[in-house]
């Protein structure tokens, strides 16, 4: 006994997408549920600082180490509230999405094609701005948050591996020779974002070493 497909799903089928839901697996699903955790609470702590320093402009944020490490230089700047609003706002958002979305997946969901692509544009998004941070924060600014950079260390493998995770089910669908390159990362896949920390910290190293071979 055969089955008809319909002319959507076969043109889905021939581009390596797939035609119903797709799970997540359980890896991904605690991936997104911690890293989401540890956002959000960055996020919710970086919202009560500057609700504090809204209420009292002498207040001193608990993350004010040192002229380097410092969260009121950066919350005072008009790159921490890029939108008109405190930026937090948007990591409270975001993350608690990603939380929702970890738990879901632990209890067994498969989403559509469409969700998973949601959930790539909004991690691709989030990408984004943490990076133009990166940048706003280290040449701009001249100081670095702690809590904003646990943001950063939550942000990345949740792109990464929302990434991988759509291009390994065919949610992103590449080309049949690239497949090989595929698997290849995906055996390797922590490379990545280890790779994108130490990136990160040689440049914070080197951008304010003025001030770190003053404390050697």
């Amino acid at each position: 006994m055969t089955t008809s497909t319909s002319p959507a799903t076969r043109a889905h089928e021939a581009a390596g997408a797939p035609p119903g839901p797709v799970p997540g697996g359980r890896p991904l699903a605690w991936l997104l549920l911690l890293a989401g955790a540890l956002g959000l609470a960055a996020s919710g702590i970086l919202t009560l600082e500057k609700i504090r320093l809204l209420e009292n402009p002498d207040y001193q944020p608990s993350c004010n180490i040192n002229p380097i490490i410092s969260c009121g230089s950066v919350m005072r700047t008009p790159q921490a509230s890029a939108f008109g609003f405190p930026n937090p706002f948007l990591g409270i958002a975001g993350f608690s999405a990603v939380i929702v979305i970890g738990v879901a997946l632990l209890a067994g969901a498969a989403f559509r094609r469409w969700f998973w692509l949601g959930l790539q544009a909004g991690v691709v998004l989030g990408a984004v701005f943490v990076h133009w941070l990166i940048d706003q924060t280290l040449y701009h600014i001249g100081a670095v948050c702690p809590y904003c950079m646990l943001v950063w260390a939550a942000t990345i493998p949740v792109f990464w591996y929302t990434t991988l995770h759509n291009v390994q089910r065919g949610v992103i669908p590449v080309p049949g020779a690239w497949r090989p390159a595929v698997r290849t990362v995906a055996r390797h896949h922590w490379l990545v974002p280890l790779a994108w920390y130490v990136l990160i910290a040689l440049l914070i190293l080197n951008r304010f070493w003025y001030y770190w071979r003053t404390l050697l």
